[in-house]
């Protein structure tokens, strides 16, 4: 039913890289599901395509993260990089290759680029002024410095780019400049740096920009805007320490990190051919390929300027499409942790399922940069009133009747040729939907095509019918049965694991978009089963509970020096580490403590105990004598504990609505109302504590 829009072209497809310095959230997954929905509507028509991504690894960001944790900055993107593999895999995404930017392929790359533009005389130095903390001893990329943006007046924006305007400059640019690190005001020095002559590529870019259809006409008018006011030529270096690639010949000048993190789409493309006996020129330098770019409208100067003007100057091919996505809110507002809408990918999984929000974003999804809003009575409306009542009940209806009836055999088929005609026309719109990324229009039509069948089905009354001619209803199920079929194939790009498992109940593998017809005959279905299901009123009706609670590991103990009683203890919760005070000096000796697993409250609001910063408050029994910790053995640092029935808050609590909570023990158990306090992997046990015991 499809024609190739690039017939004999290779497409290669990116999404912007997650920086590795921390989890990823449900505004990132945004992207990452519009353009997986992408490539498996590409791959369903059988073009050639591979989807690369990597984690971003370099810069200050993942020095100052690393040091935070006490850890060198390669253990962190390590374990990053495996949160972040298992958090996509978890939501579908199906990278053809998924690696890293601190790699010998983006090293290479890296320099091979910084040599060819040196080469045609697009890099020079001069000695330029930066911003140099005193007390720190170091000079200070542009994460190590904050002030306010020289454009919009923002406050507390980091020295590049501008979060609130998108504004790019430099860090001697900000107004009232301080040190991230130590908060002190900083100085300016000079120094020798490498720029790359962007200026050279006004009319270059401008051209491009011109010739290019496929790019979304609101982001080719502000970039225009960009050129027309001036392109400034681009510091592509940066004064060490600075976790990233040395530039050749420099002992301590190393490429700013937005030098080689785009090259990071290169360089996981040059790794995956290497792996299957590929080229990667085959994809960067030839007119055979055709290069689809997918990123947020926070990073769209790097990628229509300096991105195009690094590959017009080496060599590379130019992108056939960049596009721009906007951003996420919750339930109409920006995410923020304060308030409970501040959802980790990790976290999200924990409550909802990951096809659900998929195909949420994909009914917001279009190609504007228009923002989307993840509201989550809406979220369940959707996904019980369109997903489960629509589709779910369609083809859960269809395949228990023809099981029931006709022990799962489709024979012939109703010559219904209206009904058909109008799925047709229907389907050749999803497809155009599909490729032009209006992914809100393609569900339309899906959920279109299964009100038609579930139309159909219910006209003709076939439990009613089957007692005059069952032949027909034979036929009427046929009919429908392909309905079931073709829309398993229209909703794979969004749904693909409901669309594999409603295949196997068809007893169907491998299908292709080419195989929505209607010509499924003398063929047995197998085994039927409800796929989707309303979202639980038992879940609608959990309680919230009002602290959110996580097992957290004690990697070290001090004392407090201005209290007897209180220890300074440093904890991990996965891929973050917090400081807390803890009264439990006389119950517990520091080597007692050390590395074990314990339960911290991570919402309630920081507070200085004798001056010291407590970001969180672990959970302990105490029965008047004595005090025991919460603890759990088979639990990771950063696992959910929970009480069975309840939902945990993502809300600030304050101290004194803590105290207002009551947690009691028995059987060194922890109960809330009848509630036992647990993780996915074992109950929370507590210490040394008599039953009656309060939890504080």
């Amino acid at each position: 039913m499809t024609k190739s829009k690039f017939k004999g072209k290779k497409i290669l497809v990116t999404s912007a890289l997650p920086y590795a310095n921390g989890s990823l959230h449900c505004g990132h997954l945004v992207e990452y599901i519009q353009v997986d929905i992408f490539v498996r509507f590409l791959r369903l028509i059988e073009e050639d395509v591979l989807f690369v991504c990597a984690d971003d690894t370099h810069g200050a960001p993942i020095e100052i993260k690393s040091a935070e944790l006490g850890i060198s900055p390669e253990e962190l993107i390590s374990k990053v990089y495996d949160e972040h593999v298992k958090d996509f895999k978890d939501f579908l995404i199906s990278f053809d290759n998924y690696y890293t930017t601190n790699s010998p392929e983006n090293k290479h790359y890296s320099d091979l680029i910084f040599e060819r533009l040196n080469k045609n005389g697009f890099i020079y130095t001069k000695d330029i002024e930066v911003t140099y903390c005193e007390h720190c001893k170091r000079t200070l990329p542009d994460r190590y410095v904050k002030g306010k943006c020289p454009k919009c007046k923002a406050p507390d924006q980091y020295g590049d780019v501008c979060e609130n305007c998108n504004a790019a400059y430099k860090t001697i640019d900000l107004i009232d400049p301080y040190c991230a690190i130590c908060k002190n005001k900083p100085i300016r020095k000079t120094s020798k740096h490498y720029f790359f002559k962007l200026s050279n590529f006004s009319k270059k870019l401008e051209s491009w920009l011109k010739k290019n259809k496929n790019l979304q006409p609101e982001i080719k008018n502000f970039v225009f805007n960009w050129i027309k006011n001036g392109l400034e030529d681009w510091n592509i270096s940066r004064d060490g320490p600075y976790f990233g690639f040395k530039i050749p010949g420099e002992e301590n000048k190393y490429y700013y990190v937005w030098l080689d993190a785009p090259i990071g789409y290169i360089a996981s493309t040059d790794n995956y051919c290497k792996k299957h006996g590929l080229k990667t020129e085959d994809y960067w330098n030839s007119k055979d390929s055709r290069i689809y770019h997918f990123i947020g409208k926070d990073i769209i100067y790097f990628h229509f300027l300096f991105w195009p003007a690094m590959l017009l100057g080496s060599g590379f091919q130019l992108p056939y499409n960049i596009s721009v996505h906007g951003f996420l809110t919750v339930n109409g507002e920006k995410m923020s942790k304060s308030k409970g809408t501040f959802f980790t990918a990790r976290e999200f999984l924990q409550k909802h399922n990951a096809e659900h929000l998929r195909f949420y974003y994909a009914s917001l999804l279009s190609k504007t940069i228009s923002d989307i809003d993840l509201n989550f009575d809406d979220f369940r409306k959707k996904i019980n009133n369109e997903l489960a009542a629509n589709i779910g009940n369609f083809c859960y209806r269809v395949l228990n009747f023809l099981n029931k009836y006709f022990d799962g055999e489709i024979k012939d088929i109703d010559n219904n040729k209206k009904l058909t005609s109008e799925i047709k026309k229907l389907t050749r719109n999803i497809e155009k939907n599909y490729y032009g990324l209006n992914f809100n229009e393609a569900v339309k039509g899906i959920l279109h095509i299964s009100s038609l069948g579930n139309k159909y089905f219910q006209e003709n009354e076939p439990w009613k019918l089957i007692e005059k001619d069952k032949e027909k209803v034979h036929k009427i199920l046929g009919l429908c049965a392909n309905i079931v079929k073709n829309l398993s194939i229209l909703i794979e790009p969004i749904l693909p694991d409901f669309s594999s498992k409603l295949q196997q109940q068809l007893n169907l593998t491998n299908l292709k978009w080419e195989d929505i017809k209607f010509e499924l005959k003398n063929h047995k279905i197998g085994k039927d089963e409800i796929l989707i299901k309303k979202m639980e009123e038992k879940e609608e009706a959990k309680q919230e509970f009002p602290l959110n609670l996580k097992v957290a590991r004690i990697i070290d103990i001090k004392d407090h020096p201005n209290a007897e009683k209180l220890y300074i203890l440093d904890i991990d919760l996965g891929t973050e580490k917090r400081q807390l005070v803890a009264g439990l000096k006389g119950y517990y000796s520091a080597d007692e403590l050390k590395n074990k697993k314990i339960i911290v409250v991570t919402n309630l609001k920081y507070a200085k105990l004798r001056g010291i910063e407590s970001q969180g408050m672990l959970l302990a029994g105490d029965d008047g004598i004595s005090v025991g910790v919460l603890t759990v053995e088979k639990s990771n640092p950063g696992d959910k504990v929970y009480f069975e029935g309840f939902e945990n808050s993502n809300k600030e609590l304050g101290f004194d609505e803590f105290l207002k909570i009551t947690m009691v023990v028995k059987n060194s158990k922890i109960y809330y109302n009848n509630s036992e306090l647990k993780t996915n992997k074992e109950i929370v046990k507590v210490e040394r504590v008599k039953d009656g015991a309060k939890v504080r």
